[in-house]
């Protein structure tokens, strides 16, 4: 494919709602990226279609717990509040919301969504140009402008460079600054600003995810007015969850978490163990029904595997 065709789709795809004006928390935020794994690309994500959230799958991939209230009160003010969607080239501006129905299911640790019809295209745009691992990296970041800046860096991976935003507009991308002026902007000040939003985004997507990022702010006279990103690519730190294989990410996400239990985390040993389930899982066997006792259970199933500690 050629490249300018595809930076170009790229662009347009995320454009709509990557740049979309809301403000979602942590716990938000987890949830939409989990719901765009749960996407599949080959399907249409019809206005009936119910998607699935498993606290616990959710719970291991983040490495977060998010209780029932927490959740409750996440998809309620979800429900509550809309993307803000400009489409220049048709003058069209829209607000979607994101839920059109959402079920707890008690004592399961399941939540039921339906997705509202309106907002489906351009969740599969995003999705589109999300690889698995870059869906595992979002989930990882725990600032919500973290996670924010992720997604619009994402955009511009291919390039290398963003496109340079003007201070107050990017602001009020992250709803720092209210474009009517009626509420009060959040860290006015460029210290602030740099240090409680862009540095730690920054750090984050550089240790967690796929990008290494910086950024440049651009003076006009005295005062900092515009800002853009440098973007680079890096190799994974972490071992893509393949969402795309239901049964896969089952069983993958059930390894974590017996791996987990006995302080197993490393990525580079989750991955060497997933390429021996069979064999680990014969093992797991004999030490879940007590005929293994070791005081390093860990250590004993590296060496039972044949896999070394060093990297």
């Amino acid at each position: 494919m050629d490249l300018t065709y595809y930076e170009k789709k790229e662009i347009i795809q995320h454009n709509a709602i990557t740049t979309a004006r809301y403000d979602y928390t942590a716990c938000q935020l987890d949830i939409v990226f989990y719901l765009l794994a749960k996407l599949k690309k080959d399907n249409d994500g019809g206005p009936e279609t119910k998607y699935t959230i498993i606290v616990k799958e959710m719970e291991d991939i983040t490495g977060r717990k998010w209780n029932y209230q927490q959740l409750w009160d996440s998809t309620k003010d979800m429900g509550s509040r809309m993307f803000e969607v400009e489409n220049k080239a048709n003058q069209i501006y829209s607000q979607i919301w994101m839920f059109q129905q959402v079920d707890y299911i008690k004592g399961k640790g399941k939540i039921n969504i339906k997705l509202s019809e309106g907002i489906l295209p351009f969740l599969f745009d995003i999705k589109n140009n999300f690889t698995s691992y870059q869906l595992h990296s979002a989930l990882k970041l725990t600032s919500k402008f973290a996670k924010r800046i992720y997604q619009i860096c994402s955009q511009w991976k291919d390039i290398g460079v963003s496109k340079t935003f003007t201070i107050d507009y990017f602001k009020i991308m992250l709803k720092l600054k209210d474009p009517n002026g009626i509420e009060s902007e959040q860290f006015s000040q460029i210290s602030q600003f740099k240090q409680f939003v862009l540095d730690i985004a920054k750090k984050q997507i550089n240790e967690h995810t796929d990008l290494l990022i910086d950024y440049e702010l651009m003076k006009e006279g005295r005062s900092f007015t515009k800002i853009r990103f440098f973007i680079n690519k890096q190799s994974p730190k972490q071992l893509p969850i393949p969402f795309e294989d239901k049964e896969i990410d089952e069983k993958y996400i059930r390894l974590r978490a017996n791996l987990k239990e006995i302080g197993i985390i490393r990525e580079d040993l989750i991955f060497k163990i997933n390429e021996k389930q069979a064999e680990f899982y014969s093992w797991w066997y004999q030490y879940k029904t007590g005929h293994i006792k070791a005081e390093s259970p860990s250590g004993y199933l590296l060496t039972s595997l044949g896999i070394s500690l060093s990297k």
